[in-house]
């Protein structure tokens, strides 16, 4: 069985993300989607892992072979202990090439027996990523063509409670 992970924070996922993970499932028999604990934006997160991880599992819960799960470590590591082939990427411009080019070489060192493989983002979701998407909802402005339903009323419940 071809399993690849699909590693990143999520917060939140976004119909970017959703696009890569249908596109991976046509190449690979499965793809787990590996939501990450990143050290360096703990304290940034709008959404905290176990609410990351039950979006995503809501947002995906129509797409076949398609598993979520979590990590607080090296995420090469756990794809590993998945039994994973490869770690699926999606890419923006330019400068997602120049931070995941780091990354792969770093994912290289680790597990050279893992590797990596890159999807490009369709020209009308180029600019859509995590940080844009919350930047944008908090400033009052309208995101649900970004995000699937789900995400969108999560976050406005979120804020409905910090109010």
């Amino acid at each position: 069985m071809k399993i690849a992970c699909y590693p990143g924070s999520f917060d939140p996922i976004t119909i970017g993300h959703i696009d890569v993970i249908k596109r991976a499932r046509k190449i690979f028999d499965k793809v787990i989607v590996l939501v990450a604990e990143n050290s360096a934006k703990r304290n940034t997160y709008f959404f905290d892992l176990n609410e990351r991880v039950n979006l995503v599992k809501e947002a995906l819960k129509d797409i076949d072979n398609v598993e979520v799960t979590s990590t607080e470590g090296l995420v090469v590591i756990k794809a590993r202990e998945l039994h994973a082939q490869a770690l699926i990427r999606g890419l923006r411009a330019v400068t997602d090439y120049e931070a995941e080019y780091q990354m792969h070489e770093v994912n290289e060192y680790l597990a050279p027996d893992i590797d990596m493989v890159y999807f490009m983002a369709h020209r009308e979701q180029a600019f859509v990523s995590s940080t844009n998407i919350k930047e944008i909802f908090l400033q009052g402005q309208r995101i649900d063509s970004l995000v699937p339903p789900v995400v969108l009323k999560a976050m406005q419940e979120k804020i409905e409670k910090r109010k």
